[in-house]
């Protein structure tokens, strides 16, 4: 599967992004898929991740109850709504995806994760 990000831009702190991933191929509905982020000068994070049907989801705590991650299975696309945004969260948000479900920890590490989308750029003003 090929991922491409998108979505990405500036806004202003509190406002709300959606961003999209589109997937190539036809076994995107087998995959586990995930949203990770990397801010300027840190090391890459996990955000949010998804099981196959969505009928699962985890966050990171930095993002819970602000984001949703979620799948359109018969549209190839996960997506991740951004709510009350932060200047913490300016970052370049990456999608990834994985072919089963793991430990939460094994979830979250970025190494257990084989197949990344090219990044799209979210940027908060405060």
């Amino acid at each position: 599967v090929q991922l491409q990000a998108s979505g990405g831009g500036l806004v202003q702190a509190g406002g709300s992004l959606r961003l999209s991933c589109a997937a190539s191929g036809r076994t995107f509905s087998t995959y586990v898929m995930g949203w990770f982020r990397q801010a300027p000068g840190k090391e890459r994070e996990f955000v949010a991740t998804i099981s196959w049907s969505g009928g699962s989801t985890y966050y990171a705590d930095s993002v819970k109850g602000r984001f949703i991650i979620s799948r359109d299975n018969a549209k190839n696309t996960v997506y991740l709504q951004m709510n009350s945004l932060k200047p913490e969260d300016t970052a370049v948000y990456y999608c990834a995806a994985r072919p089963s479900l793991s430990t939460i920890v094994t979830m979250m590490s970025v190494g257990s994760w084989g197949t990344w989308g090219q990044g799209t750029l979210v940027t908060v003003s405060s």
